[in-house]
This record gives C-alpha cells, structure tokens and sequence, in this order.
C-alpha cells in the first residue's frame, strides 16, 4: 500500500484529489494547504510519496519551495499543475521532483504516477517530452565520440541513473561502497560533460548509453 501526503490550498482540491485516490492500494496519511506548513507533519505521517497541487501562476514560486526545502531529496515529489512551463519542468526535474502532471490526469494515471515515484522512476507525460530531452540529432550529423568513453562498470551506472536509483541503492546493486558509486558518478558527469544527474542521463539517451 502506497502511504501519500497530499498539498493543495483548496480545501476542494484535496478533497477531489482523496476522492480520485480511493483505492484499497492507497493510504492517505495527511494533507496540507501549504508547503511551508508540512514538514513537522511528516513525523508521525511517514509518507511514501508527497502528492503537490499548485496553480499556474504560483507554480515557479512552489517548485522553488519544493528545492529550497530539500523536500525532493528526501521524500519522492509529484506535482499537479494546470499548465506546465517548459523552464518549470526541466527545473523541477533537476531538483529531484519525481513527475509534474497536468490536473487533467486520469485516476489510473496517477495512481500509476505514484507507483513508479515510489519505485524510484522519473514520469513525464509524451506531451512533455521536448522540455526534457535534447533535440534528435540527424543522421547526417553524427554525435562526437567521447574523448574518453565510460568504462563498463560506469555504463552499468549510468544505467542504474536513469532508473532512479540513489547512490546507496546503486552500491547494494554493484556491491561496491557509496564512494565508489560517487566516485563513478563524477567521472560520468566528466566524461559526458554533465553538471547534474539528469542532464547525464539525458546526454546518455541521446548517445545510445542508456538503455530504455
């Protein structure tokens, strides 16, 4: 069962939100009109997935709260917003949030959104795809070969990047120590002149590294 926290200034929203949310695999453990106001609920709530409603014109302000907070880094995020903006997205993205979906999601949609974020995965809906990945490079112009190409255990990371996984659950995978994996990481962001995790996995897709 699925423990979610919701976050929305309507008192309807939230309302409409637990009602698309009836589910026997589903457990609402709390709700809240604001960011600023839930983390002291998070102690006893323990959520698996915090479930965030913001407007259109409050969205920037929100996702900013949302990274400032650190929110993302410890809980898996999903953001409900009338209209997404490119910019917003891929910032929201960066920042560790797990999807940003438009209101109009079907209730199986989001049911399933919060499946994957809880299992660790990225969700962005096929309408969205163009504000988070690189444009396809033509035929005619082939992407450079690295200068240095990855080793095999550094493929096996990246790979494990772009399912989601955190450090510590890449080294439980490989067996290795948490500074290895952040040793890996760096030399990954290097080799493919990366600065953040999402934008290698986004250079590894578009370099056929990563397998999808």
């Amino acid at each position: 069962m699925i423990r979610v926290f919701i976050v929305a200034a309507s008192p309807l929203i939230r309302a409409g939100l637990q009602s698309m949310l009836a589910d026997s695999r589903v457990d609402i453990v709390g709700s809240a009109s604001d960011l600023e106001s839930i983390s002291g609920q998070f102690v006893d709530a323990e959520p698996d997935v915090v479930l965030v409603e913001v407007s259109a014109d409050t969205q920037e302000e929100s996702l900013n709260t949302i990274e400032h907070a650190e929110i993302a880094r410890e809980y898996p995020v999903v953001v409900l917003s009338e209209q997404i903006k490119s910019s917003s997205l891929s910032n929201a993205l960066r920042a560790g949030v797990r999807a940003v979906l438009q209101c109009d999601v079907t209730p199986e949609q989001l049911l399933a959104t919060l499946e994957a974020a809880v299992a660790g995965l990225v969700v962005v809906h096929p309408s969205e795809l163009n504000a988070v990945l690189p444009a396809a490079v033509s035929s005619s112009a082939p992407v450079d070969e690295l200068l240095e190409p990855l080793t095999r255990r550094e493929r096996e990371v990246l790979q494990m990047l772009a399912s989601g996984l955190a450090n510590k659950e890449i080294a439980a995978r490989l067996a290795i120590s948490d500074h290895t994996v952040k040793f890996h990481v760096a030399s990954i962001l290097g080799k493919l002149g990366a600065s953040t995790r999402t934008e290698a996995v986004s250079v590894g897709i578009r370099r056929g590294l990563v397998l999808l």
